[in-house]
Protein backbone atom coordinates (compact mmCIF):
# COMPACT_ATOMS: atom_id res chain seq x y z
CA UNK A 1 0.00 0.00 0.00
CA UNK A 2 1.37 3.57 -0.53
CA UNK A 3 0.27 5.61 2.54
CA UNK A 4 0.59 8.95 3.14
CA UNK A 5 0.63 9.38 6.96
CA UNK A 6 0.09 13.26 8.40
CA UNK A 7 0.81 13.73 12.33
CA UNK A 8 -0.13 16.55 13.72
CA UNK A 9 2.11 19.04 15.51
CA UNK A 10 -0.74 19.02 18.44
CA UNK A 11 0.53 15.27 18.86
CA UNK A 12 3.55 15.43 18.90
CA UNK A 13 4.61 18.76 18.78
CA UNK A 14 2.39 20.44 21.70
CA UNK A 15 4.31 19.93 23.75
CA UNK A 16 7.12 18.31 22.02
CA UNK A 17 6.83 14.36 23.09
CA UNK A 18 10.19 12.30 22.05
CA UNK A 19 8.48 9.21 23.36
CA UNK A 20 5.36 9.43 20.83
CA UNK A 21 7.91 10.38 17.64
CA UNK A 22 10.12 6.98 18.96
CA UNK A 23 6.87 5.12 18.76
CA UNK A 24 6.10 6.46 15.82
CA UNK A 25 9.46 5.41 14.19
CA UNK A 26 9.29 2.06 15.36
CA UNK A 27 5.55 1.96 13.68
CA UNK A 28 6.98 3.39 10.07
CA UNK A 29 9.79 0.36 10.82
CA UNK A 30 7.53 -1.87 11.31
CA UNK A 31 5.07 -0.88 7.86
CA UNK A 32 8.17 -0.75 6.02
CA UNK A 33 9.35 -4.29 6.79
CA UNK A 34 5.63 -4.93 5.59
CA UNK A 35 6.28 -3.31 2.19
CA UNK A 36 4.02 -0.28 2.43
CA UNK A 37 5.05 2.62 1.14
CA UNK A 38 5.02 5.78 3.20
CA UNK A 39 5.44 9.42 2.99
CA UNK A 40 4.93 11.30 6.57
CA UNK A 41 4.34 14.95 6.67
CA UNK A 42 4.30 16.22 10.19
CA UNK A 43 3.22 19.78 11.62
CA UNK A 44 5.25 22.01 14.15
CA UNK A 45 1.85 22.48 16.27
CA UNK A 46 2.38 24.89 19.48
CA UNK A 47 6.09 25.67 19.06
CA UNK A 48 4.91 26.57 15.46
CA UNK A 49 2.31 28.90 16.66
CA UNK A 50 4.99 30.51 18.72
CA UNK A 51 7.22 31.75 16.24
CA UNK A 52 4.23 32.77 14.64
CA UNK A 53 3.48 34.61 17.30
CA UNK A 54 7.07 36.48 17.71
CA UNK A 55 7.24 37.12 13.75
CA UNK A 56 3.76 38.85 14.52
CA UNK A 57 4.69 40.91 17.52
CA UNK A 58 8.09 41.64 15.57
CA UNK A 59 5.96 43.53 12.75
CA UNK A 60 6.87 40.56 10.21
CA UNK A 61 3.93 40.27 7.64
CA UNK A 62 1.82 37.13 7.63
CA UNK A 63 3.95 35.13 4.44
CA UNK A 64 6.68 35.60 6.72
CA UNK A 65 4.77 34.21 9.80
CA UNK A 66 4.29 31.01 7.91
CA UNK A 67 7.91 30.87 6.69
CA UNK A 68 8.81 30.42 11.02
CA UNK A 69 5.87 27.71 11.28
CA UNK A 70 7.57 25.82 8.17
CA UNK A 71 10.69 25.93 9.20
CA UNK A 72 9.82 24.40 13.05
CA UNK A 73 7.61 21.48 11.07
CA UNK A 74 10.81 20.54 8.84
CA UNK A 75 13.06 20.21 12.30
CA UNK A 76 10.45 17.79 13.73
CA UNK A 77 10.66 15.69 10.07
CA UNK A 78 14.71 15.61 10.44
CA UNK A 79 14.72 14.53 13.70
CA UNK A 80 12.34 11.47 12.43
CA UNK A 81 14.85 10.91 9.95
CA UNK A 82 17.76 11.43 11.89
CA UNK A 83 15.91 8.17 14.02
CA UNK A 84 15.35 5.97 11.00
CA UNK A 85 18.56 6.23 9.78
CA UNK A 86 19.12 4.29 6.06
CA UNK A 87 15.64 3.45 5.79
CA UNK A 88 14.75 7.07 5.25
CA UNK A 89 15.45 9.42 2.62
CA UNK A 90 18.81 11.62 2.74
CA UNK A 91 17.41 15.02 4.10
CA UNK A 92 14.18 16.68 4.25
CA UNK A 93 12.01 16.96 1.25
CA UNK A 94 11.74 20.85 -0.03
CA UNK A 95 9.41 19.50 -2.76
CA UNK A 96 6.40 16.94 -3.59
CA UNK A 97 8.71 16.40 -6.76
CA UNK A 98 11.35 15.42 -4.37
CA UNK A 99 9.20 13.77 -1.73
CA UNK A 100 7.97 11.44 -4.87
CA UNK A 101 11.69 10.96 -6.05
CA UNK A 102 12.52 9.56 -2.18
CA UNK A 103 9.34 7.51 -2.17
CA UNK A 104 10.31 6.23 -5.61
CA UNK A 105 13.62 4.82 -4.27
CA UNK A 106 11.92 3.13 -1.35
CA UNK A 107 12.38 5.07 1.30
CA UNK A 108 10.09 6.00 3.78
CA UNK A 109 9.92 9.96 3.24
CA UNK A 110 9.51 12.64 6.18
CA UNK A 111 8.53 16.01 5.59
CA UNK A 112 7.29 19.42 6.53
CA UNK A 113 6.16 22.00 5.50
CA UNK A 114 6.56 23.66 1.51
CA UNK A 115 5.89 26.88 1.52
CA UNK A 116 3.73 29.76 2.70
CA UNK A 117 0.05 30.11 2.43
CA UNK A 118 0.32 26.31 2.33
CA UNK A 119 -0.53 24.17 5.66
CA UNK A 120 1.08 20.47 6.31
CA UNK A 121 -2.70 19.12 5.39
CA UNK A 122 -2.22 20.55 1.91
CA UNK A 123 1.65 19.08 1.57
CA UNK A 124 0.04 15.98 2.78
CA UNK A 125 -2.91 16.19 0.29
CA UNK A 126 -0.75 17.42 -2.67
CA UNK A 127 2.31 14.31 -2.23
CA UNK A 128 -1.08 11.61 -2.08
CA UNK A 129 -2.27 12.97 -5.40
CA UNK A 130 1.19 13.51 -6.95
CA UNK A 131 1.74 9.71 -5.23
CA UNK A 132 -1.24 7.90 -6.31
CA UNK A 133 -1.59 7.66 -2.66
CA UNK A 134 -4.14 4.74 -1.66
CA UNK A 135 -4.95 6.28 1.60
CA UNK A 136 -4.49 9.71 3.39
CA UNK A 137 -3.95 9.09 7.36
CA UNK A 138 -4.56 12.34 9.63
CA UNK A 139 -3.24 11.35 13.05
CA UNK A 140 -5.22 14.29 15.43
CA UNK A 141 -5.55 15.17 18.94
CA UNK A 142 -9.09 13.84 18.80
CA UNK A 143 -10.64 10.73 18.16
CA UNK A 144 -11.93 11.46 14.55
CA UNK A 145 -14.58 14.20 12.95
CA UNK A 146 -17.32 15.22 14.68
CA UNK A 147 -20.60 17.56 13.78
CA UNK A 148 -19.38 19.99 15.51
CA UNK A 149 -16.19 21.21 17.37
CA UNK A 150 -15.94 18.88 20.47
CA UNK A 151 -13.63 21.04 22.08
CA UNK A 152 -16.07 24.22 22.33
CA UNK A 153 -19.44 22.01 22.36
CA UNK A 154 -19.88 19.07 25.03
CA UNK A 155 -22.82 17.27 22.75
CA UNK A 156 -20.21 17.44 19.64
CA UNK A 157 -20.57 13.59 18.09
CA UNK A 158 -17.97 11.68 16.40
CA UNK A 159 -19.20 10.58 12.98
CA UNK A 160 -17.97 7.59 11.91
CA UNK A 161 -18.25 8.12 7.84
CA UNK A 162 -18.45 10.74 5.98
CA UNK A 163 -18.68 11.31 2.22
CA UNK A 164 -15.61 13.68 0.70
CA UNK A 165 -18.24 16.26 -0.12
CA UNK A 166 -20.02 16.39 2.99
CA UNK A 167 -16.64 17.70 4.95
CA UNK A 168 -16.56 21.56 3.77
CA UNK A 169 -19.77 21.71 5.89
CA UNK A 170 -17.95 20.30 9.17
CA UNK A 171 -15.46 22.82 8.95
CA UNK A 172 -14.97 25.95 10.94
CA UNK A 173 -12.71 28.14 8.68
CA UNK A 174 -13.13 28.03 4.85
CA UNK A 175 -9.77 29.66 4.07
CA UNK A 176 -6.08 29.50 4.98
CA UNK A 177 -4.15 31.85 7.66
CA UNK A 178 -0.75 31.51 9.30
CA UNK A 179 -1.27 28.68 12.00
CA UNK A 180 -5.12 27.45 11.39
CA UNK A 181 -5.93 24.48 13.81
CA UNK A 182 -8.74 22.68 12.83
CA UNK A 183 -9.15 18.86 11.73
CA UNK A 184 -8.52 19.09 7.70
CA UNK A 185 -7.75 22.51 6.30
CA UNK A 186 -9.57 23.88 3.36
CA UNK A 187 -7.29 23.45 0.84
CA UNK A 188 -6.73 20.10 1.42
CA UNK A 189 -10.41 19.08 1.78
CA UNK A 190 -10.67 20.64 -2.13
CA UNK A 191 -7.45 18.49 -3.61
CA UNK A 192 -9.05 15.15 -1.95
CA UNK A 193 -12.71 16.42 -3.13
CA UNK A 194 -10.94 16.75 -6.38
CA UNK A 195 -8.96 13.19 -6.55
CA UNK A 196 -11.25 11.02 -4.39
CA UNK A 197 -8.56 10.17 -1.74
CA UNK A 198 -9.64 7.94 0.58
CA UNK A 199 -8.76 9.72 3.85
CA UNK A 200 -9.03 8.52 8.12
CA UNK A 201 -9.11 10.67 10.74
CA UNK A 202 -8.01 8.96 14.08
CA UNK A 203 -6.61 9.29 17.41
CA UNK A 204 -2.68 10.18 16.99
CA UNK A 205 -1.75 9.65 20.43
CA UNK A 206 -2.03 6.10 20.03
CA UNK A 207 0.32 5.09 16.80
CA UNK A 208 -1.54 1.64 17.28
CA UNK A 209 -4.36 3.28 15.54
CA UNK A 210 -2.61 4.24 12.32
CA UNK A 211 -1.93 0.21 11.87
CA UNK A 212 -5.08 -0.58 12.52
CA UNK A 213 -6.65 1.53 9.72
CA UNK A 214 -3.94 0.11 7.00
CA UNK A 215 -4.92 -2.96 8.14
CA UNK A 216 -8.51 -1.86 7.07
CA UNK A 217 -9.92 -2.32 10.85
CA UNK A 218 -12.90 0.44 11.81
CA UNK A 219 -11.16 3.60 13.43
CA UNK A 220 -11.66 7.57 13.60
CA UNK A 221 -13.63 9.07 10.88
CA UNK A 222 -13.56 6.93 7.27
CA UNK A 223 -13.45 10.10 4.80
CA UNK A 224 -14.32 8.64 0.97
Amino acid sequence: MRLVLRIGGSVIASPVNPSLINSYVELLKQLNAQEHEIVVVVGGGALAREFIKIAKDLGLQEREQDEMAIAVSRLFAMLFLKKLGDLGCDSVPLTVENAVECLNKGEVVVMGGLKPGMTTDTVASLVAEKASADLLIKATDQEGVYNKDPRKHKDAVKLEHLKLKELSSVLAENKHKAGIHQIIDPEAVKILQRQKIKVIVLNGFKPENALLAVKDRRVGTLID
